[in-house]
């Protein structure tokens, strides 16, 4: 693992403005989110805050919030949010290096929405493969060296085989000493043996079992009944 804890301190906030006033940002100020494992999913509904934060764990790397590895940070010239301002690391024993050493960080972040522009600045060629055979290019080619992998819910571009293949490229890169820390709604990359599943909404941050999270029960329910979720939507 690179870091075992994120964490955020500010002096006076408004807790009625974002993005102090989304619960799991407060969770970072009081106590910060720890790590136990080298595979982390952030898991909740849109809005719960879960993209929020793993853009600013992201920017507080050192990694270009518009996607893209280390060496193209700030490429789109965007700012760092007012939460990536903030955020701070405790560093985990392999770590310890790379945080103290701006060009020793490696690392890559994902985030579905500009996913082609940063798959084009890294050499990849997005508009000579599909959107998700690109996110799979980004993980043969460039999700290589121990390093802080980021990603915003990379399954919206993958089929359910490419999720299994995603989920392998996943499991070798933390085997090889890295370390992903990964927002998805998928039940299916969430039931990665050994990965760590903390789920953020109105209470915060709680870690929770694959098995116990709603996400993987609204699913189990909808494909033993899709009516039943059916008839509130359709007339």
């Amino acid at each position: 693992m690179i870091i075992e804890r994120a964490y955020a301190h500010v002096g006076a906030y408004d807790v009625g403005e974002w993005p102090w006033s989304v619960p799991c940002v407060r969770a970072l100020l009081d106590g910060g989110l720890r790590f136990t494992a080298p595979v982390t999913f952030v898991v909740g509904e849109n809005g719960s805050g879960k993209s929020t934060l793993v853009e600013a764990l992201a920017e507080g790397f050192g990694l270009d919030p518009w996607g893209g590895s280390h060496e193209w940070r700030y490429a789109s010239h965007r700012t760092k949010s007012v939460l990536g301002e903030h955020i701070r690391f405790d560093a985990a024993p392999r770590g310890r290096r790379m945080l103290a050493s701006w060009s020793a960080r490696q690392g890559f972040f994902l985030r579905a929405e500009t996913a082609l522009d940063a798959l084009g600045r890294e050499g990849l060629a997005p508009d000579e493969r599909s959107h998700g055979e690109g996110f799979l290019a980004a993980f043969r080619d460039k999700f290589l060296r121990p390093g802080l992998y980021v990603m915003d819910e990379p399954e919206a571009a993958l089929s359910f085989s490419s999720c299994l293949e995603l989920l392998g490229h996943i499991d070798r890169l933390a085997r090889a000493g890295a370390q992903v820390v990964c927002a998805t709604h998928s039940p299916l990359l969430t039931a990665l043996p050994g990965a760590d599943v903390v789920e953020v909404g109105d209470h915060g941050i709680r870690r929770t079992a694959w098995r116990d999270l709603a996400l993987v029960d609204h699913w189990r329910r909808y494909l033993a009944d899709p009516t039943a979720y059916l008839r509130h939507v359709l007339e």
